[in-house]
């Protein structure tokens, strides 16, 4: 008895020991090796500091900016992304951060960011922010355009949808602006507790509208022309020609994510893209009379088709120059699969990546001394000749995980400037306080004041 009492014991304290340790080095262990790694090949980066990281100091230089608005500029890097931007002052322009106990390396080399952007499997997606996209305040239309794209006869409901979608994104940004605590996400908490309930009637909602898709997919009915009936359509096709094999294809969980992605990807870059627009189209108004010039000989005041799209060139300048200077998404993140060899750094597997946006798009050194002034005449012969080939104008990321939504949230700016165009003339309304914040997506922080006024026809 007393023996097996032992034993117990000795296994009790062995398993104490081991999950000691794995703690020991995850939280000081494992991330001082990383930044001797780091430092060795001449990266240089704060301290590291148990569990936080940098994570206190960018809170404090990212909330600092924000109490109050800034003279209208474009230089807008030290208001949105004052840490990477301090970072970087002090250490050079390749660096690292801690975001807790990991290391982030920043890169802005064009080169390596090419690199990074085109290996999807040795840089895979970061998963520190879960849901990483927010709806932008003030145009319902382009949520109501890509519902109706995405659920066809389920608009209203694929509408409830979306809200939720955007509750819950804000919700996680409250979360991950807390102070970094490991399984501090399992804490049952209002916030975390109302999440939770936001995701079980996202994905009932989700199923109910899949489920009836499905079994008139199978009663031989033809499918929606919606996004969902073509994906619906296309996994059975699919599961068919496999001879009805049930592990091919996507399950039910897999078409949920891809609807979550059908709003994110297709709603959110058009949303912020048509704000920052009309700001800029206020601002400069000889640009907004160029546009609408081209517009009407274009189009007339008939509405704007698909095939006059490719025929607003100054139009698509304008939207290029404003994705450069007011990109959605200000930083992308990757990670560390396994030890990499980036350039002539070797990246030990677990490292993030951080590939700001914001700062290459507005690098004088890549796009010359004009760099944070609004031209949209550097793209009138592409990006390509604007960017001389180099990866220093990503604002939908790049290679194979490029934004899905690129192409469609782009026709649907150009469709709804043209609209705009053709029945107002606008400008800035003396209340408008310039102040772009980034709430995962880069919006104005309060609001985009503007005054229309009808065009006579």
């Amino acid at each position: 008895m007393e023996a097996a009492l032992a034993t117990i014991l000795i296994l009790i304290l062995e398993l104490i020991l081991l999950c000691t340790w794995k703690v020991v080095n995850w939280l000081w262990l494992r991330p001082k090796k990383l930044e001797k790694l780091l430092r060795h090949q001449g990266l240089q980066g704060n301290p590291y500091k148990l569990l936080v990281g940098d994570m206190k100091e960018y809170a404090k230089m990212r909330n600092e900016p924000l109490s109050k608005p800034m003279n209208f500029s474009h230089d807008i890097s030290p208001r949105v992304s004052s840490f990477i931007q301090h970072s970087l002052n002090k250490h050079g322009k390749n660096c690292f951060t801690w975001v807790g106990p990991i290391p982030r390396v920043i890169i802005t080399d064009p080169e390596l960011i090419k690199d990074v952007l085109n290996n999807i499997d040795d840089f895979g997606k970061s998963n520190l922010n879960p849901q990483a996209w927010l709806l932008a305040p003030g145009l319902k239309l382009t949520r109501d355009v890509i519902s109706r794209a995405s659920f066809g006869s389920s608009y209203e409901e694929g509408r409830r949808i979306f809200q939720l979608l955007k509750e819950q994104t804000e919700l996680t940004l409250q979360a991950l602006l807390k102070v970094y605590i490991p399984g501090w996400r399992f804490v049952p908490t209002p916030i975390h507790r109302r999440m939770k309930e936001i995701d079980r009637d996202i994905k009932a909602s989700l199923k109910d509208i899949i489920n009836k898709r499905e079994k008139a997919l199978k009663e031989g009915e033809a499918s929606k022309n919606d996004l969902l009936g073509i994906l619906l359509e296309s996994n059975q096709k699919e599961i068919q020609e496999q001879g009805n094999n049930k592990n091919v294809g996507m399950n039910i969980e897999d078409v949920i994510e891809e609807c979550k992605l059908f709003y994110f990807a297709g709603q959110e870059t058009t949303s912020v893209l048509l704000v920052w627009t009309m700001i800029l189209l206020s601002r400069y108004p000889d640009w907004q009379a160029r546009a609408r010039e081209e517009v009407l000989q274009v189009f007339g005041h008939k509405t704007p088709n698909f095939d006059g799209l490719s025929q607003l060139k100054i139009v698509t300048m304008i939207l290029y120059e404003v994705l450069r200077l007011y990109p959605p998404f200000i930083n992308l993140a990757r990670t560390v699969n396994k030890d990499v060899k980036l350039g002539n750094l070797l990246l030990p597997a677990g490292v993030q990546i951080s590939l700001p946006i914001i700062l290459v798009h507005n690098d004088c050194e890549l796009w010359g001394g004009d760099a944070k002034d609004f031209k949209p005449d550097r793209f009138s012969e592409g990006v390509l000749k604007a960017t001389n080939a180099r990866a220093s104008y990503f604002p939908f990321g790049g290679g194979p995980r490029i934004c899905i939504g690129q192409n469609f949230s782009l026709m649907e700016a150009k469709i709804v400037v043209s609209m705009i165009l053709q029945r107002f003339s606008f400008e800035l309304s003396p209340t408008y306080s310039h102040a772009p914040y980034s709430v995962i997506s880069l919006q104005p922080q309060y609001g985009a004041h503007v005054i229309l006024h009808k065009v006579d026809i």
